[in-house]
This record gives C-alpha cells, structure tokens and sequence, in this order.
C-alpha cells in the first residue's frame, strides 16, 4: 500500500481567503463548522527550519515522547528524536492496529522546542476566552530507502513542486475529539475527516485510520460521509505575491505555507498521512 493512498476526490470543507475578517470567523464559522483558511499566514521561515537536516541537527539528542495511534493514546515512550526519525518513521503497517503503533506529536519539551516554535506564525484568530498551545509532529510517510538517500532538505518532496506520493503512507491518528484549533502542514500531505459532535461516527477506537478508510468508508452512504479534505503546503502563483491577502516571501519560486484548518470544538477528525508530514497544530483552550 506503499504510496497508494488517495486524496479524497473532492475537499467538502468550506475555505476562505485573507479577507475574512475576525468578527466573521467568530460569526460563520469559531462555533459551529470547520474552515480552511488561505493566504492569512506566511511560515516560509518555519518550514526552513523543520528540514529533516535542521531538525535533526538541533534536536537529534533530545528525547520526544511517542503516543500511541489510537483514539485514547494512553501508552507513551520516550525515544531520541534522531531514532525516531531514522528507526521509527516508517509507513503504516495495514495489519497493525493503532493501539500498537507509535507516534510522534504533541508532547513537546517547550524548553527544548521552544526556540523553533518562536519561528512560526500563527492563525491571527482566537476564541474569546482561550490561550493558544502547539502541538508539533512528524509521521511516516517515507520509506527508510527514501529517509537514507534524500539530500536532507527536506522529507523525500521537492522543494519547488508538489507533493508528490512518497515510498510510503498511511499513519494517523484515528477519530477523537478535544477542543478548538488550528491545523497547518509544513511538509507533505494530511487528509482529514471531519464529523460535527451530534454525528458520531462508526469506528473502532483501536483501529487505524487507514483500516477504516479501507473497510468502512466504502460502505458508507453519500449522506453519512465525513467532511474530508486534503491538508498540505499551499501554493501561489507569482503573479499574487505581495498583493493583498498574499505573502510577499516564499520558499522556492512559488511556494509558501497558506492553508490553516481550523477545526470547532468537540467536532469528531481523523487525520491519515499521504506522505512523510510535519505539521503542527495550535490548540485554542
């Protein structure tokens, strides 16, 4: 299944462009549905900084703590990062069950990550009453054989083009709710599935989500689907850089980070990797 997994065939999440404004978050979309937000931050900088060569220099030694791919993700391990990403990032094993499948995000040493996380720029919106926290994650993904023999800029994508399907694919993290948050992609690709709290959607909380894309999305009536999308690095053309609502900077001839989910609270997600991905959520409580 190395590489296979698809994008869905159309995104039925709702998005909108930097010229939302904040009382129309608050009104359209902070309480009650989820949207991906575009051109409305530029982490060309960040992304810089979270090649697997710069990770891997400036926090190779430091332990980061796994959780397991389930819907509870009660088990925890601590490993180096630099083992994680060189032994542990591998595609998901489709025979293996999520409660037995480590995971890297979230959990971060804020003394240790701090200095990178002070690279990033967040989504300008809030919701009243809450204080922003990150979540930071790398998952498989790559296939050792593409991890060993990249040129280390980045996670197996080229830099100046679309991602493209890499030698594996598949982790995640299985349906689960918590509170509000934004979502962003640095490298790869992030498919999502998204149900509001009233529709509870038919899982096991051991199972992997690509398990359940396979044997249980299929049965699934047009009417009780997810809303879905496929999350990853944005892109514009040169001819928007610098006009209104898109970033002057990018990475690359045309490249630059644009697309933030936002997600509501206690809506159900799943999220499954098409490619190795780093990514990083802001988690409003």
């Amino acid at each position: 299944l190395a590489g296979t997994v698809p994008e869905e065939p159309r995104c039925t999440v709702e998005r909108a462009d930097a010229s939302l404004t904040y009382s129309l978050f608050l009104q359209r979309f902070a309480f009650s549905r989820p949207v991906i937000l575009g051109g409305v931050t530029d982490n060309s900088a960040f992304r810089a900084l979270c090649s697997r060569e710069k990770l891997l220099a400036a926090f190779g030694p430091f332990p980061v703590r796994l959780s397991t791919a389930n819907t509870y993700s009660y088990r925890k391990v601590d490993v180096p990062f630099q083992e994680y990403v060189e032994h542990l990032l591998k595609p998901q094993d489709p025979a293996r069950l999520g409660s037995d499948t480590l995971y890297f995000f979230g959990d971060n040493n804020f003394t240790e990550w701090g200095p990178l996380f002070q690279h990033y720029v967040p989504p300008p919106f809030r919701i009243p009453g809450t204080s922003p926290a990150y979540s930071f994650g790398i998952a498989g993904g790559c296939g050792m054989g593409t991890l060993g023999m990249g040129s280390g800029r980045d996670w197996g994508l080229s830099q100046h083009q679309g991602p493209t399907p890499t030698a594996g694919s598949g982790s995640g993290v299985p349906f689960h709710w918590h509170g509000p948050g934004f979502s962003e992609v640095i490298f790869g690709r992030k498919r999502w599935f998204l149900y509001p709290p009233d529709k509870t959607p038919h899982f096991h909380p051991n199972e992997t989500t690509l398990a359940w894309l396979q044997h249980t999305y299929p049965t699934l009536p047009l009417a009780q689907r997810p809303l879905e999308c496929t999350l990853r690095p944005g892109e514009v053309s040169l001819g928007l850089q610098g006009t209104p609502g898109f970033p002057a900077r990018a990475m690359g001839p045309h490249w630059c980070l644009l697309q933030v989910l936002y997600f509501p609270d206690r809506w159900w997600h799943a999220t499954l990797n098409l490619d190795t991905s780093v990514f990083i959520s802001t988690f409003l409580g």
